[in-house]
């Protein structure tokens, strides 16, 4: 089992890892809309967030020699359902014609006041 930890994120405060690989997979932790350049979290609008977030899980598999097209299934947490539909549509902008499983899980509240979270198990390059 490998620890995953991108050089240009910060070492999570909890405890736990970015990213594992074990036998070729890679095991995404959740990942909030946090912008690393900046050191902040975004909290404005959905579309933002999910794009961030989204962007945050491709930095991980990019440092776990992968990608969002080796990605086999996401699951994303969401404080509401009625945004839902602009999630939907900046994944299937970012994601294209890939479409790995996927579940979308409504929660109460997320860390930092955020709208979103996202999970993902990927298959490294081969």
């Amino acid at each position: 089992m490998n620890k995953i930890q991108p050089t240009n994120i910060p070492v999570p405060k909890g405890h736990y890892s970015p990213a594992v690989e074990h036998n070729g997979l890679i095991f995404v932790s959740g990942q909030l809309p946090w912008n690393y350049e900046t050191g902040e979290v975004e909290t404005g609008d959905i579309e933002k967030q999910t794009e961030l977030a989204l962007r945050n899980v491709e930095n991980i598999l990019h440092a776990a020699n992968s990608d969002l097209n080796h990605v086999l299934s996401m699951t994303i947490y969401v404080s509401e359902m009625e945004l839902w539909d602009k999630v939907n549509e900046v994944y299937k902008r970012i994601l294209g014609e890939h479409k790995p499983s996927r579940a979308i899980v409504p929660v109460k509240d997320l860390h930092f006041g955020t709208k979103i979270e996202i999970q993902a198990i990927a298959t490294v390059k081969s």
